[in-house]
């Protein structure tokens, strides 16, 4: 996987192999969520629960991963929003937590990228105008007003899969074309030039619960990136990855 390289069709992605140091397999979606699954490969299972109980018509698996990645990332982060692009467009598949308070703080609908697919996504990109969305984790920035109104700046830590989000504007703002009413006009909700669009109303309040150093991730069940991404397989005893 390149930053160079184009946009991938992710559901007939082939396999990496030997990873990390030639040490790590190869692994399809299915296997690594399987392995996921036990828990003596979560690496925070308290934080894992915590979002499997606050979110409980979740994916399990995703929720896992998610944590997994935080974990690695930063331990101490007090706010997670997660986004599962394998669900439709139709369907809320965004998720705000306060860790601290132990709270879903927001259930939401979110956009992806017009390159990316229609009511369903299934290609990604990390390429200049390819107008796809980006998954892996990503810290928040700074917020501000702009073109798209009020916005949250974000600073992909993947790279060759996220880290050109800045470079490329991929930012959190709200948008009209994200509604229940798109949907039945559609039935799909619009979609940005890869950024995850929310619903205007929630826009203000959800960009500033997560604003400043907090963490977002977002999945999708692309093999490559599961068996390369470090966030999934670090040590915890050499410290988190993304601290500078």
């Amino acid at each position: 996987m390149s930053m160079n390289s184009p946009s991938r069709w992710l559901p007939g992605a082939a396999l990496c192999s030997a990873l990390l140091l030639g040490a790590l397999p190869s692994l399809a979606s299915d296997d690594f969520l399987t392995q996921a699954d036990t828990p003596n490969t979560l690496d925070s299972p308290s934080l894992d629960q915590t979002l499997l109980r606050l979110a409980p018509g979740a994916d399990a698996r995703v929720m896992q991963l998610a944590a997994r990645a935080l974990a690695c990332a930063d331990p101490d982060a007090e706010r997670l929003a997660v986004i599962d692009f394998s669900l439709p467009s139709t369907e809320p598949r965004l998720w705000v937590f306060d860790l601290q308070k132990q709270q879903l703080l927001f259930k939401e609908l979110v956009s992806h990228g017009q390159g990316s697919g229609n009511a369903v996504a299934q290609s990604f990109s990390n390429v200049p105008e390819s107008h796809q969305s980006s998954i892996g984790l990503f810290r928040t920035m700074n917020s501000y007003r702009g073109s798209n109104g009020y916005s949250l700046r974000l600073e992909g830590l993947e790279p060759g899969v996220n880290d050109l989000a800045y470079e490329r504007a991929i930012v959190i703002h709200g948008a009209d074309y994200v509604s229940e009413d798109f949907i039945q006009q559609t039935g799909r909700l619009g979609r940005s030039h890869g950024c995850p669009a929310v619903r205007q109303e929630v826009a203000i309040p959800l960009i500033d619960s997560i604003k400043d150093n907090q963490y977002l991730f977002t999945y999708y069940p692309d093999p490559e990136w599961l068996a390369s991404s470090n966030f999934f397989r670090c040590d915890r005893d050499e410290g988190p990855l993304a601290m500078n």
